[in-house]
């Protein structure tokens, strides 16, 4: 099992030759290795989450090309699996029914019926699976919709800040989550975040993009062990790099005033 992407010279432009013509990505060029961990972090708006899509195959680059594995990606594929911000579980399926659905849809439920099982105890959903998706909180339905994505076993898993709307305590846990499932299948994972701590936690790139249209910044290479502590200090030495790359870091300045 491979997975290595190759994001070569892409440029993508929506309404080409109207007058409301926008630049959402421009000459965008490196590799993700197979089995690795990136992270795409940027000002909002810049052109990450059409860089996934044009990974996904939802969106033609209109100019350089997307390889998986050296196959030029034209369209959405079994080996490239998707999860986005919100859970978007079917209401009227119970959770193994929407974790299985792409196998049916695919019509290789039969074979793969253990592979269903398999996940729903991966994710800690044993016992829930004839519940429905509004019978369960917010982290349960995304660990359902993780579920969903990797029961078909893709190289590929493309993460939309898919835990963006948890809490924080949630949204670490399955942080760790999210590291077990690719420890056990070796996935390569390409995650759009805003939230440069989880960058940091997770990845083994970090990716920092430009404003609109998107060009890669920097590529920071995390070489840190995982299990990572976030209170570490050269944990938050990266986080002050790339935050100072985004100009948010910040500076303490003398004020005439005082609260």
């Amino acid at each position: 099992m491979s997975g290595e992407i190759k994001i070569s010279n892409v440029t993508k432009i929506f309404n080409q030759g109207e007058a409301e013509e926008v630049t959402a990505l421009s000459g965008v060029d490196f590799t993700i290795p197979a089995g690795s961990f990136v992270s795409l972090i940027g000002p909002s708006g810049c052109g990450k989450t059409t860089l996934l899509r044009c990974i996904a195959g939802l969106e033609t680059p209109t100019d350089g090309e997307v390889l998986a594995d050296g196959v030029k990606i034209t369209k959405p594929g079994s080996d490239r699996g998707f999860a986005f911000q919100q859970a978007n579980l079917f209401p009227w399926l119970t959770i193994r029914e929407n974790i299985a659905f792409g196998l049916k849809a695919r019509r290789i439920y039969r074979e793969r019926k253990a592979d269903v099982d398999e996940f729903i105890k991966l994710v800690g959903l044993q016992g829930f699976e004839k519940s429905y998706p509004h019978q369960l909180s917010g982290g349960m339905n995304q660990r359902a919709s993780l579920a969903r994505a990797l029961v078909g076993h893709p190289k590929i898993l493309l993460l939309d800040e898919p835990l963006g709307a948890l809490d924080a305590f949630t949204r670490m846990t399955m942080q760790d989550e999210i590291l077990r499932l690719k420890k056990e299948h070796n996935t390569t994972m390409v995650m759009v975040t805003h939230d440069v701590d989880e960058a940091v936690y997770l990845s083994d790139y970090v990716v920092v993009m430009t404003p609109r249209p998107a060009k890669v910044e920097k590529i920071i290479k995390i070489d840190l062990r995982h299990p990572r502590a976030r209170g570490q200090d050269v944990f938050l030495k990266y986080r002050t790099q790339i935050l100072e790359i985004l100009d948010y870091a910040g500076k303490v300045q003398e004020v005439e005033y005082a609260i």
